[in-house]
């Protein structure tokens, strides 16, 4: 039975070039210990848990994500979101969504999430850009890495495209969307030369999925690889390949967490 009665459902978006992901671990900087540390500040200690719905990489940046926040007692949830806001670092910010029954389950509730990789080949770019987008040397043919994005659409076993883990043995997932476009900006910020964006959206990622896809498609755009390259590690993901290194942090973004939140 939760010890803790009452519970509330927050929105947070960060920057994280400054932390080592999401989740704590030893002597690291991360975003859950840094907002832990603050909610402990505005609690005066009182004793809290919190779930967050996601579990970003070192240096993954988050547009929306939620975390859920159970308590003893209620709390006003509007002015204690802006009082975490005034204490903590500005590229960590929260919203206050609602109060949620203490038996909901924010992370089985995630229906959907959708990520943002933006990268350039541009021999125009520009070293202020790295902090949002990654580079690669160029050029990259366009139409090839929009083949390789197809491949991956559906439920398959992402096995050789993620880190395995020896603790675990389901592998499949379902990329509901992938494409490629070009944009000159991140929301309100602006690029001097188009960068690529690819957008995906799944029922959920496993570790370091989507930076490994995005270097398989890059390896499609500078025709290191063939199609064939992709295709045999989805079909037979339990052939010992050689691991494919995952793309930059920085270029990944967490755009869009879907949480199907019961009416009050």
């Amino acid at each position: 039975m939760q010890s803790k009665p009452v519970s509330y459902l927050f929105e947070i978006s960060y920057f994280g070039s400054r932390y080592k992901g999401w989740a704590p671990q030893a002597n690291q900087r991360t975003v859950q210990r840094q907002l832990e540390r603050v909610i402990n500040y505005v609690l005066d200690d009182e004793d809290f848990t919190l779930i967050g719905s996601s579990r970003t990489d070192s240096g993954v940046s988050c547009r929306q994500g939620f975390f859920q926040l159970f308590l003893k007692k209620e709390i006003e949830i509007g002015a204690f979101a802006q009082r975490l806001n005034e204490f903590l670092p500005p590229d960590i910010r929260v919203k206050a969504k609602r109060e949620v029954d203490s038996k909901f389950n924010l992370i089985q509730s995630v229906s959907s999430k959708t990520y943002r990789y933006y990268f350039s080949d541009s021999d125009q770019f520009e070293a202020l850009e790295a902090a949002h987008v990654a580079w690669f040397q160029g050029p990259l043919d366009l139409q090839k890495m929009e083949e390789a994005c197809l491949l991956f659409k559906g439920e398959k076993n992402f096995k050789a495209f993620c880190k395995p883990n020896p603790n675990k043995s389901d592998y499949v997932r379902e990329i509901f969307k992938m494409d490629l476009s070009k944009t000159q900006k991140i929301e309100s910020i602006n690029f001097e030369n188009p960068v690529y964006v690819l957008k995906v959206q799944g029922s959920g990622f496993l570790h370091q999925q989507i930076r490994k896809i995005v270097t398989a498609i890059v390896r499609m755009g500078n025709r290191s690889w063939e199609s064939k390259d992709i295709t045999q590690r989805l079909d037979k993901p339990d052939m010992t390949w050689e691991a494919i290194p995952p793309a930059p942090a920085n270029g990944l973004i967490l755009w869009e967490t879907n949480v199907d939140i019961p009416d009050s």
